[in-house]
Order: structure tokens, then sequence, then C-alpha cells
């Protein structure tokens, strides 16, 4: 009876992430490898010039993205849209770049309380876990990263 009863105890330990919608951690190294289908248009270059994932230019540099406020890399033209969520407050954090991710036409629709949206980019990364795993990546590598 002791034994059915460590047993049972030991199952609802394991179980209960399960139930209580605990998140499965983001994995950096499978956020390097996904981050591969968003080099075509971003780069992640340091501040010093240091080139971490050599990338297209189409899109801004993602280092340092984490807190960095949407439409503000120096010289990066964005779309009015961009611009617009920028200076309405829009800010990097994992949950606005995953939601940015699985469409960002929608997102900035949505954001901007708009349908007339412009979308520059128009690359989708639907898979919750995959766009946490990039923003993993992306402050694994960036500036707050020891």
């Amino acid at each position: 009876m002791k034994c059915l009863a460590s047993a049972i105890l030991g199952l609802s330990l394991i179980a209960i992430p399960l139930f209580t919608g605990a998140a499965v951690a983001a994995d950096a190294a499978a956020g390097e490898k996904t981050f591969s289908k968003c080099k075509a248009c971003h780069a992640v270059v340091a501040d010093d010039g240091t080139v971490i994932y050599k990338g297209g230019r189409t899109g801004p540099n993602l280092y340092g993205v984490d807190g960095r406020a949407a439409g503000s890399v120096e010289g990066f033209r964005y779309g009015r849209s961009m611009d617009e969520a920028g200076a309405a407050g829009l800010v990097w954090t994992e949950e606005t770049f995953s939601g940015y991710l699985a469409d960002p036409k929608a997102y900035l629709g949505s954001y901007l309380d708009t349908k007339s949206v412009q979308a520059k980019m128009v690359f989708k990364l639907p898979k919750p876990e995959d766009a946490a795993d990039v923003w993993a990546y992306l402050v694994s590598v960036g500036p707050t990263a020891d």
C-alpha cells in the first residue's frame, strides 16, 4: 500500500506541470537553428561590429532586441505601421515578439487598433515554441548576456 501511495504521489508531481499550463523552457540552441529561417532578412551584429549571426539587411539588426522600442534601430527604414507602433510604446519582450512573429500584420493592426496596416515583414513563425526559442537565442547573444 505504501508503494502504491508513493507511486501515485510521484506520478502526480510529474503531472502537475501538465495540468497547470507550465510553459516549456525555451531552448536557445534550437532558437539559433530556427533563426536560420530569419537570416535572409536579419543579422545579429553587436554594437562593436562583431558579427554574431551573418544575415541580410532587409530587416533590422536583432542584436539587443530585448527591451528595445519597436522601430528604433538607427539607420533602418521601417514601415509606417512599425514606426507608429514604436511611437505608441511597443517594446520588444518575449510576449510582444512572439505575437508579432505569429502574424506581423495582424499583430500591428491589433496593437494600433486599426485595419489599415502596412507590415514590411510578411514572414510568419506561427508556432509559439519556435518564437520562444528564437527569443531565447537572441537574448543569449544580446548585450545583457553574461
